[in-house]
């Protein structure tokens, strides 16, 4: 399903009904990427999907598209700030901000944001049951509703050669990405995309919970796999990043009211 097709079976225009902002002011978008940014970090905290100073979210600058914001190294996600996020060019040099980058996500994320043009937003982190699914080496099954967003949109990058800080193992990871809103690296984690923060970040939420219930579904016994045919029309009505941006909103709300000091 398309973005028109979806806005056409949305509530009449007097009923409250939150939709993605546009902007005529590259600050204005700029301070709103950052904005969101922190706030999907803070989330990622809040469910725990923090190891050590592993993990990063990234945000493409709407004027300098070859630049993104980024959270810190060695910060935790809980701790991040607006002010503390830190502007990364091509080369891997912070040109705003006060702290140093993570070498994995400038490696991993440079490419991902240089391969896919389309992409505002890219999440990457070492959730446990991201982690267990890809020492698994396995793709996610249609066995719920929500994992067919996924549904032939996900990639399996099968390989594991240490902790990537080579730029040409970023690429490969973003060749085997392709046109897709996801990639699970084998024995490391997952990676997701989108044209919004929170539509990476819901990817990267709704993914995580897929992989726990595939582990315990087929735990407990045989799954039932959902038709192919079901699973692409679930993939049609789910799948896009408007729809994820919708899906995202309630945990923004709830972050935002808990943690307000997230928009220092």
């Amino acid at each position: 399903m398309s973005d028109e097709e979806f806005l056409d079976k949305l509530p009449p225009q007097n009923l409250i009904f939150k939709l993605p902002p546009t902007f005529d002011d590259v600050e204005q978008e700029r301070r709103h990427r950052k904005e969101r940014l922190a706030a999907a970090l803070r989330v990622f905290g809040k469910l725990g999907f923090e190891e050590g100073v592993a993990g990063h979210i990234t945000a493409r600058d709407p004027e300098r598209t070859d630049h993104f914001w980024v959270n810190p190294f060695g910060m935790s996600f809980k701790h991040v700030r607006v002010s503390d996020l830190i502007l990364v060019n091509h080369e891997g040099k912070v040109v705003e901000g006060r702290y140093p980058v993570n070498e994995a996500a400038f490696a991993i994320h440079s490419q991902v944001h240089q391969a896919r043009p389309d992409v505002v937003a890219a999440a990457h982190s070492h959730s446990v049951h991201g982690r267990a699914i890809s020492a698994l080496g396995e793709l996610l099954e249609p066995i719920t509703q929500d994992v067919c967003a996924f549904y032939e949109d996900h990639a399996l990058f099968d390989d594991y050669t240490g902790v990537v800080t080579d730029l040409e193992e970023g690429k490969r990871i973003a060749t085997t990405l392709g046109s897709t809103k996801a990639v699970i690296l084998r024995n490391h984690g997952l990676l997701t995309v989108g044209d919004s923060v929170d539509a990476a970040a819901w990817w990267f939420i709704t993914m995580e919970r897929s992989c726990q219930v595939q582990l315990l579904a087929k735990a407990a016994g045989r799954v039932v796999q959902i038709s192919q045919e079901n699973a692409k029309l679930t993939h049609e009505q789910l799948g896009n990043d408007l729809v994820a941006w919708i899906n995202y909103q309630p945990l923004h709300d709830q972050i935002t009211r808990e943690q307000p000091d997230l928009f220092e």
